[in-house]
């Protein structure tokens, strides 16, 4: 029973807890962001790519093709994710910053 003990000490004194619920909250919230990107804004931005699939729009230059849709998607999806991330830095840090002395 000692180890359960140490182990229980162990979750409290580096905060395991609230970590794995952070994680796992922002798994949710990796997933609901990339339906954003994927149903709401990609097929606004689908409105003027030539072609209307962004998804497989490409750029070829002679025999190279480089398909930039979905590094367009991963970029948009990038940002707001620094974003929310921002925000939520943002308004947890509300301490003031620290002067030198």
């Amino acid at each position: 029973m000692a180890i359960l003990k140490e182990f229980n000490e162990f979750l409290k004194e580096y905060k395991i807890v609230p970590l794995a619920v952070a994680f796992i909250i922002a798994i949710a919230l990796t997933s609901l962001i990339q339906s954003i990107v994927n149903n709401l804004i990609m097929p606004i931005i689908t409105f003027f790519i030539p072609g209307g699939a962004w998804r497989n729009a490409a750029f070829a230059i002679g025999p190279i093709i480089l398909p930039w849709g979905a590094l367009l998607n991963a970029l948009v999806y990038f940002v707001i994710i620094a974003f929310v991330v921002f925000m939520i830095a943002r308004s947890m840090l509300k301490e003031e910053k620290v002067t030198k002395k």
